[in-house]
């Protein structure tokens, strides 16, 4: 004897993507509107519904889990846009740093490579920390390390700005470049 198979019962409730119930998809009973061209205060259902479409705006359940719920007469695909934008702008990527170590007594090949590889960073849109490291008595030539760092930003200064003057932060001076906006 076969078995039919069991009909599968969907427990989907009617909501759009971003999880808001609007106008007769609200299950409540009762809402509490706020709004700006609204009393707040709280309204049953019918009549939530009515003021909605005598001002031809959307009545959209902003919070269901308060008692009563929470309700906002208000333009739905405007409140929609305005969504997007938020989650577009806690979505884009924050900016990396990389940070390039150097000394005071670094020849000029060594420094070419170094400065190439910053060259290479800005031009993907990343943060450039150059850093001088003081060992020992070399700390007594401070000024040898800030002309340094100023020698390599001028070198990158079509590739990036300056963010940051050189600091002297212990035994170590670092200065920080940013790349430049494409036009």
């Amino acid at each position: 004897m076969k078995r039919k198979p069991a009909k599968r019962i969907s427990y989907k409730i009617n909501k759009n993507i971003y999880g808001y119930k609007i106008n007769k998809n609200i299950s409540a009973t009762e809402l509490r509107l706020v709004g700006n061209n609204i009393e707040t205060g709280i309204y049953s259902l019918k009549e939530a519904l009515k003021r909605a479409s005598n001002l031809g705006l959307d009545l959209v359940e902003i919070n269901s889990k308060t008692n009563p719920p929470i309700g906002r007469i208000i333009d739905y695909k405007k409140f929609l846009y305005e969504q997007k934008k938020k989650t577009k702008k806690y979505k884009q990527e924050k900016m990396r740093t990389k940070e390039i170590r150097l000394t005071p007594q670094i020849c000029e090949h060594d420094l070419l490579f170094k400065r190439k590889h910053a060259e290479r960073f800005l031009k993907s849109k990343e943060k450039v920390k150059f850093t001088i490291f003081f060992k020992g008595r070399s700390i007594i030539h401070k000024e040898k390390g800030k002309i340094l760092l100023l020698k390599c930003a001028s070198y990158l200064e079509k590739f990036g700005k300056i963010e940051q003057i050189p600091i002297m932060e212990g035994k170590k001076m670092y200065i920080i470049l940013s790349p430049k906006r494409l036009c």
